[in-house]
């Protein structure tokens, strides 16, 4: 439900860290985002000894979560229900944090710092990923989850794609999401942006492949996985997550909660409930049912993923 990326990559984390989750942001478009949050308005309100909002949100009883409405990430479900593995993290660590109800606002990916920055929401809750321009403009919760990347490829995958290596030596016509970090990765394999079917989503992926427009569709494994599974493909199948690489390096990405830069109060006291949860199993439990296992679970930090 996360920056653009020719060779102009976001920051993620480990040896290097890359483009967003699938908001690769591609140039004009990042510098639009970047520059959208700086002009928006912030307040200065609270913003002494790491904000008030914590005392706020408790006494109103209530916190408002930016959503991007992209499943699993965070969404509205056809019977009208907030849900999502960020949303439903959200609602848990609130209610411990003494604030027992979240009301979604949904925007636009691209909309949700400078949302976030005048005020519109308090908290973004879409699976953000961490990245060094990104923390340049709010704050993060540590990372709770890291992603890699997986395919959906016809039935039987006859092309024997498995990374991006692959679709360059076969010369397979790839198809990927409005500025996914996938097209930079590609790119970084010698795939021409030029050469790519950019669709706007997932399911218009797995439709592509379905009717022969591409021989593969790139995205995060969560979201590649769990739209083959929910539209029960009998053309198309996903394969084994991978781990996607730049300049030889694994780019690791990772997703959080944004805040404000003057709340490291509630930052601060929702990491401490964050770590609980990760450490009792809890969060697995919380996320497994949009498709997250173990694999994704992470002791990376948000320090780690802003440098």
């Amino acid at each position: 439900m996360a920056p653009p990326r020719g060779k102009d990559s976001e920051s993620r984390e480990m040896a290097k860290i890359g483009p967003s989750r699938r908001t690769l942001l591609a140039g004009g478009a990042a510098l639009g985002l970047l520059g959208a949050a700086g002009c928006s308005r912030v307040s200065g309100s609270g913003a002494k000894d790491g904000g008030n909002l914590l005392e706020r949100l408790r006494s109103q009883g209530t916190v408002r979560l930016g959503i991007a409405g992209e499943i699993p990430f965070g969404y509205i479900d056809k019977n009208g229900d907030f849900t999502g593995e960020a949303p439903e993290i959200a609602k848990v660590i609130f209610k411990r944090l003494g604030v027992p109800k979240v009301q979604p606002v949904p925007t636009e990916f691209g909309s949700l710092i400078p949302g976030l920055r005048s005020q519109q929401f308090d908290v973004v809750s879409a699976g953000m990923y961490i990245n060094a321009e990104r923390c340049a403009q709010v704050i993060f919760s540590d990372p709770d989850y890291r992603m890699r990347d997986a395919f959906i490829v016809r039935k039987g995958n006859p092309k024997n794609l498995h990374n991006y290596e692959d679709i360059f030596k076969q010369k397979a016509k790839m198809a990927t999401g409005t500025a996914y970090a996938e097209i930079g990765y590609a790119e970084d394999a010698g795939i021409k942006q030029s050469d790519m079917l950019i669709l706007p989503d997932q399911l218009a992926g797995l439709l592509a492949v379905e009717q022969g427009r591409a021989d593969v569709f790139a995205g995060t494994t969560v979201t590649v996985h769990n739209v083959v599974k929910q539209r029960n493909s009998q053309r198309a199948e996903a394969t084994e997550p991978f781990q996607a690489y730049v300049d030889g390096k694994p780019d690791i990405g990772a997703g959080g909660f944004a805040f404000r830069p003057e709340e490291t109060k509630l930052r601060d006291a929702f990491n401490v409930e964050l770590h609980k949860m990760k450490k009792s199993g809890e969060l697995l439990r919380i996320v497994r049912p949009f498709g997250f296992t173990k694999e994704e679970m992470t002791d990376l930090t948000a320090e780690e993923l802003c440098k």
